[in-house]
């Protein structure tokens, strides 16, 4: 019979003070610069709350240091325990979520260990933190405020509570993971994947944004898609300007809803879904304003429907557009999550679909292993990726005429 899984309901020293000036800041530079092995790193955001994604609380534990609860609100240059801690290994969960917001704030490392992707190199079929605890360490995390308001000050004990646990155990679940990866023999894979995030350049903005604004395959018209351009970027300063999330000044359904209805004055708007009767006056004129420019551009300053394609159609579109990919396409899919699956890990993970999609679309002039090899590490898989993927796509890529 299974053991029941303990509950983890307070971390080991107790809940740290949060870290909110300089002297305490200089404190945990010291103590973190003198600890021993890799540092668990985590951050809190305001999703949904606050505009953009700034952390507005950092959580560390390292042997020999404790933890820390760090106020990057009143500290907002971390770059000082950045440095204290440059070629330590830092361990976070879902590193790429958190990697963002702790650059703003001058922390960032130069290696990394990724518990949930670890997770999902092993074959864990429940990747989320608290799953993972559980799973191989036996121990429940406290998952309730994990969508809380962050920006929210003074924070109340539980929330602190909880983001000391969450770094309570990341380092012991860092070192069970890399013995499982390496029993796997998946470590160097894990490895070369952890080193391709620490090293990846920040994202680059998102070209037309607005494009992204939920419902949007509603909306066909020039016109309209003209509508929810200015309505997007109206709601977007104002949001900026508020520092609240964008949804919180007008929903994403209310955008489209005005797109597909051009209305002609406040009295129609009003009338819309998600402009309802909360919506003051002075709030319906500048939506209205919004849409009345819209409305008035030229021709010429219309956007395109659709985005700009800079890779291949959409699949979907293949079997009419060039029917020899298309069957390219469905073989090295297959071939792919046939390896995935031998290989216990999401297909996602071995090797990129879109990287897959390029390379079906337009392979190479003679489709053979040094050629394939090549075109996959042109397009940015890793090392461990192209060994292992070459030979199923040539297989696939020969085999439908490539």
């Amino acid at each position: 019979m299974t053991e029941a899984p303990t509950p983890l309901l307070e971390p080991r020293e107790g809940i740290p003070p949060v870290v909110a000036d300089a002297a305490a800041l200089a404190e945990v530079v010291a103590a973190f610069a003198a600890g021993s092995g890799p540092v668990a790193v985590d951050a809190e955001r305001a999703s949904g709350y606050r505009y953009g994604q700034r952390a507005y609380l950092v959580q560390l534990r390292r042997e020999g240091a404790g933890s820390a609860l760090i106020d990057p609100v009143a500290c907002p240059d971390l770059s000082a325990l950045g440095e204290a801690l440059s070629g330590v290994e830092w361990v976070l969960h879902a590193a790429t979520q958190d990697l963002p917001c702790l650059r703003e704030i001058g922390m960032l490392p130069t290696r990394l260990f990724d518990t949930e992707l670890a997770g999902r190199l092993a074959g864990f079929p429940r990747v989320g933190l608290g799953a993972m605890v559980e799973n191989v360490l036996g121990f429940v995390l406290e998952k309730g405020h994990s969508a809380v308001d962050w920006s929210t000050r003074p924070l109340p004990e539980p929330w602190l509570r909880y983001a000391a646990l969450d770094v309570e155990l990341l380092v012991d679940l860092r070192d069970a993971l890399e013995k499982e990866l390496d029993r796997q023999g998946k470590l160097e894979w894990a490895l070369q994947e952890f080193d391709a995030i620490a090293s990846a350049p920040p994202a680059e903005p998102r070209k037309e944004p607005w494009r992204r604004t939920s419902g949007m395959h509603k909306v066909r018209r020039r016109r309209q898609l003209a509508v929810v351009r200015e309505l997007w970027e109206t709601r977007d300063r104002i949001a900026q300007r508020r520092d609240v999330s964008p949804g919180k000044v007008l929903a994403d359904v209310a955008i489209v809803e005005a797109a597909l209805a051009l209305p002609g004055n406040v009295h129609a708007l009003a009338a819309l879904n998600g402009f309802g009767h909360r919506t003051g006056r002075r709030q319906l004129e500048q939506w209205q304003a919004a849409v009345d420019r819209a409305k008035a551009l030229p021709e010429s300053e219309l956007p395109q429907p659709g985005q700009p394609v800079t890779g291949p159609p959409p699949p979907r579109a293949w079997a009419d557009k060039d029917p020899s990919a298309a069957a390219r396409l469905s073989a090295a899919r297959a071939a792919v999550t046939a390896l995935a699956e031998r290989l216990s890990m999401p297909q996602e993970n071995l090797v990129s679909p879109d990287t897959v999609r390029r390379l079906c679309w337009q392979p190479p002039a003679a489709a053979d292993a040094g050629a394939v090899a090549a075109a996959l590490s042109g397009y940015g898989a890793r090392p461990w990726q192209v060994e292992l993927v070459t030979p199923v796509l040539v297989t696939a890529l020969s085999s439908k005429g490539a």
